[in-house]
């Protein structure tokens, strides 16, 4: 598939999950695909990043659900951070821990896991819709403990960027770290891979082989992808274009042509403007 494809596939107030961490492997080709879209509406779940702020800032979205939302070098995403200030999103926070379970028990079907994760944290008082619920076996200490029930974080779609990929539908990373775009996977009614080259072969180790076919509906193969974020081994965080972004979103004025420049057009056109 092509990128403008698969934002075409999704529909007005759906709940899409996000791949990657902060600033680090986002699947970028595909969200401006998703900004030059006409869906509306969204449900954003991710350890977010630019690609949060970029959705925010052009109007694609109604709540975001995640843990953070950075640009690592920026500690924090100044469009999600201009949308939060003047009310034009609602937001509903975890803390990372409790994030990760409630993609876990998308994962697994289940409306909800139970955690230690977030006792004592200003979590449950920011995020009031959340509940404990009592153990029925003893602790490690004897007794039955309260434990925070996170709720699934079901996803209607789920968009990832790997390093290689099949036409199948696995994908593979090479990076790092998988962050929890495995999990994302799962948890999606459907999911969308985009990826720096598509392959007919892997190498490496298996245990890189982070994304099974069964899960993933639709591939595009998109080098650079990643774009302005790190994508090791294949680029780093472009830091000289994130700062150019970070300061474009913040003036209404650089904004302007930022936008007409590197979100207007489509993904050919992004990656030979981004070279010049």
């Amino acid at each position: 598939m092509t990128p403008d494809e698969i934002a075409g596939s999704l529909s007005d107030g759906m709940t899409v999950g996000i791949g990657g961490w902060g600033s680090r492997r986002k699947p970028m080709a595909l969200v401006r695909a998703v900004c030059r879209s006409p869906v509306r509406d969204l449900t954003v779940v991710s350890y977010g990043g630019p690609d949060v702020g970029l959705l925010c800032a052009l109007g694609k979205v109604r709540r975001v659900v995640a843990p953070f939302v950075t640009l690592d070098t920026v500690p924090l995403e100044p469009a999600f951070r201009a949308a939060r200030q003047n009310g034009e999103i609602a937001f509903t926070e975890y803390d990372e821990g409790m994030f990760l379970f409630g993609l876990l028990a998308a994962a697994h079907r289940l409306p909800f896991l139970p955690t230690p994760v977030g006792r004592g944290s200003d979590v449950l008082r920011v995020n009031p819709e959340l509940r404990t619920v009592r153990s029925p076996y003893p602790s490690p200490g004897g007794e039955p403990e309260d434990l925070v029930a996170v709720p699934a974080l079901h996803l209607d779609a789920a968009l990832v960027h790997v390093n290689r990929a099949d036409r199948r539908g696995n994908g593979q990373y090479l990076g790092p770290d998988p962050y929890m775009d495995d999990l994302f996977a799962k948890a999606a009614e459907r999911t969308y891979l985009s990826c720096e080259r598509l392959v007919d072969a892997f190498d490496g180790p298996p245990q890189s082989l982070l994304i099974n076919r069964a899960t993933v509906s639709g591939v595009a193969e998109t080098p650079g992808g990643a774009h302005f974020t790190s994508c090791e081994p294949d680029g780093p965080r472009d830091e000289a274009f994130q700062r150019r972004y970070a300061e474009a979103v913040r003036d209404p004025q650089l904004w302007e042509g930022f936008r007409a420049r590197f979100v207007d057009v489509d993904e050919p056109a992004y990656q030979r403007e981004v070279t010049r």
